[in-house]
């Protein structure tokens, strides 16, 4: 077993040896991590950042690197937790705030509300909607031409591959 910190909680999670930071993430049940892709590092949804202990993580795959490499407010310290491993102790991580959108039509129900967190675009990591905005109608009609749909980009990109 090792243990790794959530901040700013200051929570400690146990898990077991060579499991990935999302899974355990998700297991604690924090509704601000997600893993549209499945796991394959291929979206924005599980992107944390490591305060310490980055040599307590699994080393970067490349397909880790190019993801990050897209990401909005990625750094040094920037990993997706679907891809790092916990293989040793004293790992201490941040989750960038906000909310990772799924699709348009998850923001296209959200009209008329002020966004209580940043909206977030899913493979980018781009603040789409500011903490404390109200999101109108002309908002979701100038987001219309992103590509929000996750799971349909997915598809198409693995198609093309």
């Amino acid at each position: 077993m090792k243990t790794f910190r959530i901040e700013p909680i200051g929570k400690e999670v146990d898990v077991l040896t060579a499991s990935t930071v999302v899974t355990a993430l998700l297991a604690q049940g924090n509704g601000q991590v997600k893993q549209i892709c499945g796991g394959k590092g291929l979206c924005a949804t599980c992107h944390i950042k490591v305060s310490s202990g980055q040599e307590s993580l699994s080393p970067l795959g490349q397909r880790e690197k190019r993801t990050l490499s897209l990401l909005s407010g990625a750094d040094g310290n920037s990993r997706l937790g679907c891809q790092a491993k916990i293989i040793g102790n004293g790992v201490v991580i941040q989750v960038p705030d906000g909310i990772y959108l799924e699709s348009l039509a998850q923001l296209d129900a959200l009209v008329g509300r002020r966004a209580e967190e940043p909206l977030r675009h899913p493979l980018t990591g781009v603040i789409l909607v500011p903490s404390g905005k109200i999101i109108t109608r002309s908002t979701v009609n100038v987001l219309r031409n992103l590509d929000l749909d996750v799971v349909e980009t997915l598809k198409r990109s693995e198609a093309s591959m």
